[in-house]
């Protein structure tokens, strides 16, 4: 199988380079992003591979299947940023990777907290500044403290683990209750209560209607312990202009996010010489209480052998005209 591959970096190659063997697929790698500009570049591919910075909507979706493309293989869990029912109505087949590794994203939550708390980022830049003081570095104790879990799938009961083990007790909602969490000593609560009751909050769900701007102003509101928030799940979560508005009144103590709602135009590429037009994003890099990465917390050896692995396997399967197992309807 041809096969169109699209934003692809260095670590992308590599990993899919050392799947490729044994199998009949033949990938080109592009670094463009999938647009409707770009999408004459599927002309003669039987698959297109894709990320979430990749924007597929209906007009993409009926360009790249005129030009004879058969199936999209996200390298991801998320499905929002596709289209699904054009997908449908143009007769491609969606693949997704739904659990390649949920260590790998619950570990960089992890790491997002201690180092808000801790500040070990400004600590390390005045070390080498020869600058010592430890003035404006105190923390808290993460032990004993209540954690608000929102969304325990398999990324969400891998970071209850990771906060149980440090002594913290689990406050979660979701609509399904994981059985996990429960043996584990985690109290299921409504989302209401979860706010008002919790020290650190942190999203673990996906972006779905019901789940877009799950935290706004409402949701700020309703937190009574100027809470740490975290967000390593998917940037629309939360509202951006409400979450900054929280921060200013300190009705949330702190911020730490991996994801962004138009990190699209953003992350994944050197912008180091340019200036971000981007208002919120500049807003929010002020803050001293405020910690952002690019959309990393995937990013792991064993995460990204298993998404190359995986989404491969999609691959085979369809072509061989087999039943997908990660095939994503509307």
């Amino acid at each position: 199988m041809k096969i169109a591959f699209f934003t692809a970096k260095s670590y992308d190659k590599y990993y899919f380079n050392q799947q490729l063997s044994g199998t009949s697929h033949e990938i080109t790698y592009f670094e463009d992003a999938l647009n409707t500009e770009t999408a004459v570049l599927t002309r003669g591919f039987d698959a297109v591979c894709v990320f979430v910075n990749n924007q597929v909507d209906r007009e993409t979706i009926e360009l790249i299947a005129g030009y004879g493309v058969k199936a999209v293989a996200l390298r991801s869990a998320g499905v929002n940023n596709i289209d699904l029912q054009a997908a449908d109505d143009a007769g491609l087949h969606v693949f997704r990777v739904p659990a390649y590794s949920p260590e790998a994203v619950a570990e960089h939550t992890a790491a997002l907290i201690l180092t808000l708390n801790r500040k070990t980022h400004k600590a390390y830049n005045r070390v080498r500044e020869n600058n010592f003081s430890l003035e404006s570095l105190t923390g808290f104790n993460i032990h004993g403290k209540a954690v608000g879990v929102i969304g325990t799938g398999k990324i969400g009961v891998a970071f209850c683990r990771i906060m149980r083990g440090m002594g913290c007790t689990i406050n979660a909602f979701d609509p399904w209750q994981n059985e996990e969490v429960i043996e584990m000593g985690g109290k299921y609560m409504e989302l209401d209560e979860l706010l008002a009751n919790s020290n650190i909050i942190s999203l673990h769900c996906p972006l779905m209607h019901e789940t877009k701007h799950i935290i706004d102003k409402q949701a700020i509101d309703k937190m009574n312990n100027s809470p740490m928030l975290i967000n390593t799940s998917r940037g629309a979560l939360i509202n951006t202009a409400d979450v900054i508005e929280g921060l200013k009144e300190k009705k949330i103590g702190s911020l730490g996010i991996d994801v962004y709602e138009q990190e699209e135009h953003i992350f994944f590429q050197d912008l180091s010489e340019q200036v971000i037009e981007d208002d919120e994003i500049a807003r929010l890099m002020a803050f001293p209480n405020v910690l952002i990465t690019g959309h990393q917390a995937f990013l792991t050896k064993e995460a990204l052998n298993e998404i190359a692995k995986t989404t491969l396997n999609n691959l085979s399967a369809f072509e061989a005209g087999e039943e997908v197992e990660n095939r994503v309807r509307p």
